[in-house]
């Protein structure tokens, strides 16, 4: 046997192959750690850019119809045989706030949450989520013979939802895995009054109308603050039912709105140490503080009411 063979044969030695093992387990971890902490980054980046962009279509809904407040229309003369103007009854002053007519009514404080006669518990009670507000604008349509010119009363509120889910956080006072937040809904009401009659009612069965449609889900708190022409907060809140509200009523040229959302799912770690909790400013005197895992994030605008106190 030619002994020179086994000599040239080359191969691993078991110390060779465990070296590699480790530089490759390491190299691994390496890569892993690096993808963790890359990916855990671009998580919380997205989940930011969630909240700013789902918040865009709310913020835009309520530029629209706080810009339409107080739209009379008017159609002059023409051939429809149809009157030169608005002939809706108007009703103001000393009423109800379903009833009124007036262009911008804001509710704040344990009666804002909810519409109508809803009542619920909020959660987290000293937190005052949120302002309600009512806004009112004409339209016309020259199709409808019975009744060509239109009345609508859009209304944003808040109503608080509990449900469970396991994926989020388990509260230490039930059993349950529970996930308390609010969502924001829109109700549009429209003025019944055909062209031969005097008076009206709101009605919501009307093709365009809707009640208790869900707008936005996760927020933390809507705020609404009237401003006059000096760009000055208007106190008190512009109301038909007291005297100081009704004043106030027709000062209104803009309108301050914050929104403050939070996220679906937990964004920090850990909870906030006591004496150490997230703050959430508000434009009110209802600063918030939070301890929870979640991120919030806040949009502010100033919309200008382009038709209260033009006619």
């Amino acid at each position: 046997m030619n002994k020179k063979i086994f000599k040239n044969n080359s191969g691993l030695t078991l110390i060779e192959v465990l070296v590699g093992v480790v530089v490759s387990s390491i190299m691994i971890m390496a890569m892993y750690t690096s993808y963790s902490v890359v990916n855990k980054s671009f998580s919380k980046v997205n989940d930011r850019a969630k909240i700013s962009s789902s918040g865009r279509d709310i913020v835009e809904l309520l530029m629209r119809d706080i810009r339409m407040a107080g739209f009379k229309y008017i159609l002059g003369t023409n051939t429809l045989d149809f009157p030169t103007r608005s002939y809706l009854q108007f009703i103001g002053g000393d009423t109800t706030v379903d009833l009124s007519h007036d262009a911008i009514i804001i509710e704040s404080g344990e009666g804002a949450l909810g519409y109508g006669g809803e009542t619920f518990t909020r959660h987290e009670g000293s937190h005052q989520c949120c302002d309600r507000i009512h806004i009112v604008y004409d339209d016309f349509n020259q199709n409808d013979v019975v009744q060509p010119y239109k009345r609508y009363k859009a209304t944003y509120y808040a109503k608080p939802i509990s449900d469970k889910e396991k994926k989020l956080f388990r509260d230490k006072d039930d059993s349950a895995f529970k996930n308390e937040r609010y969502a924001v809904y829109k109700t549009l009401r429209s003025w019944s009054q055909p062209l031969d009659d005097e008076t009206g009612s709101w009605v919501d069965d009307c093709s365009e109308c809707f009640v208790g449609q869900k707008v936005r889900d996760y927020i933390v708190d809507m705020e609404f603050i009237p401003l006059d022409e000096r760009g000055k907060r208007i106190t008190p809140l512009p109301n038909p039912t007291t005297l100081a509200g009704r004043e106030s009523l027709n000062k209104i040229r803009a309108i301050d709105v914050k929104l403050t959302f939070r996220s679906k799912n937990p964004f920090y770690k850990f909870k906030a140490k006591e004496g150490r909790e997230r703050v959430i400013k508000a434009l009110s005197d209802r600063t918030q503080k939070f301890s929870d895992v979640f991120l919030r994030d806040a949009v502010v605008v100033t919309v200008h009411t382009r038709n209260i106190g033009t006619y």
